[in-house]
């Protein structure tokens, strides 16, 4: 089904002025992506530093990930509360203090509660973003301005493998995460001069009571909606792979399981983030144009991910070829792009008062996944004496359960969608001129 080419009531105009306010949103997003990866490029260096073991390392990752995706729904709300901006500066503020903590922490315990704060900062920067770009683009923009400002967080991830690791190692821990803090100072002052919540004319429509009720009626409302629930089961299936790859797990598993040099691993970690910014454009152009296509390019993924690192675990002999390790990772690229589809099953399912709390559920999803993982795998790791081969097999029990949860809601989604569309053009059709 291709996408519907009408334009609702209200929809905003797009343009050039809606082009640069959304990126300074987009850059603060950039930083935050810089500082939540930059532990995947430094986890050996913060073993030997803070003397812990693999379940201690990855404790860093998974706090960091249960602060946010704690923080999603309350995060959601606040955008529907106080608006784009405010919501982005509080973010700014906590995820470079978090970075800095991180670049002074003298001990393990002072680190680990320098990542919560930056996780809490994190927090805030996706969902205002995908806030930013719904007030100011049309609605049949909404799939491709997703899915690139999931790219430029990608591009953020690149700037930690290519840049941040070269620094760690040339100038130091403390100056190479103190000197990355600075990025957040300037974004915050671009932030604060230069962002507007809506374009004029397109203010959102005043809510009279914001208590613990209408908190409760906002999530309520978002989750009964069956589109909310299957883009976080999406997202949920789709993102995790790569970002425990990324994240803390994919240096270790190519240096010490794969006997790569940490040049070579880089790289492939690279080749991870430039498939993912690639794959973004090709799939936003691929939704925004057919609808239809977003299940079977997320269960696509799915099943490319599961395979391929079946087939990798899997290899006989000690270690797998260069050539499927390229694949493999490159494979990953697509996991950031279809978990962006999450999002598009939960904007037509939910008005514009409620997209903030909706799209804070469905993004608790790929975090929440991500988080058992990293967990999941740390402990088999110790378990069993660093196998990864084992470790990793945690990767396909989440696969399993995400993939049962999408086939049991898509139907009931997909009616509820056609229902919503329906009523959409009949209210464009009695708009007066």
């Amino acid at each position: 089904m291709s996408a519907p080419s009408i334009s609702l009531p209200g929809d905003p105009p797009g343009g050039r002025r809606a082009v640069a306010v959304w990126s300074i949103g987009v850059a603060v997003y950039f930083v935050a992506v810089i500082f939540r990866t930059s532990l995947g490029v430094a986890g050996l260096d913060a073993a030997d530093r803070f003397h812990v073991n693999a379940s201690a390392l990855s404790t860093f990752s998974i706090l960091q990930l249960l602060v946010y995706a704690g923080m999603q729904i309350p995060v959601g709300l606040l955008v529907d509360r106080l608006g784009t901006k405010k919501v982005l500066a509080i973010g700014v503020v906590l995820f470079t203090a978090g970075q800095l903590g991180f670049a002074f922490s003298p001990s393990y315990g002072m680190a680990l509660a320098s990542r919560a704060l930056l996780g809490c900062g994190d927090a805030m920067t996706f969902i205002s973003v995908l806030r930013l770009g719904n007030r100011w683009f049309p609605v049949r923009r909404g799939p491709l301005i997703a899915q690139l400002a999931g790219l430029v967080g990608m591009a953020g991830n690149l700037v930690s493998t290519l840049v941040l690791a070269r620094l760690l190692h040339g100038i130091g821990w403390t100056a190479a995460f103190a000197g990355s803090a600075l990025a957040g100072v300037v974004v915050l002052v671009l932030l604060l001069l230069f962002l507007k919540d809506h374009p004029e004319g397109h203010e959102p429509e005043p809510v009279s009571h914001r208590g613990a009720a209408y908190v409760r009626r906002q999530i309520a409302a978002s989750w009964r909606e069956p589109g909310t629930r299957l883009g976080l089961w999406v997202h949920f299936t789709t993102q995790f792979p790569a970002m425990v790859f990324l994240l803390l797990w994919g240096l270790p598993f190519l240096v010490e399981a794969q006997g790569l040099s940490r040049a070579a691993a880089g790289e492939l970690l690279t080749l991870v983030v430039l498939s993912n910014m690639a794959i973004g454009l090709v799939y936003g152009q691929i939704v925004a144009r057919h609808h239809g296509a977003r299940l079977p390019l997320a269960l696509g993924t799915v099943g490319a991910t599961a395979v391929l690192w079946a087939t990798t675990l899997a290899w006989p002999g000690e270690r797998a070829p260069m050539g499927l390790l390229v694949v493999l990772c490159a494979v990953l690229g697509a996991c950031g792009p279809a978990s962006m589809i999450g999002f598009d099953f939960a904007r037509p399912a939910n008005p514009p008062e409620r997209q903030g709390t909706a799209s804070g559920i469905t993004n608790m999803g790929g975090f929440i996944a991500s988080m058992t993982t990293l967990f999941a795998i740390g402990v088999l790791l110790d378990a069993t004496g660093d196998d990864y081969t084992v470790a990793f097999s945690a990767v396909f029990v989440l696969q399993a359960l995400g993939v049962s949860q999408i086939l049991r809601l898509r139907g009931r989604a997909a009616r509820r969608e056609r229902e919503r569309l329906v009523a959409s053009r009949v209210e464009t059709v009695h708009v007066p001129a």
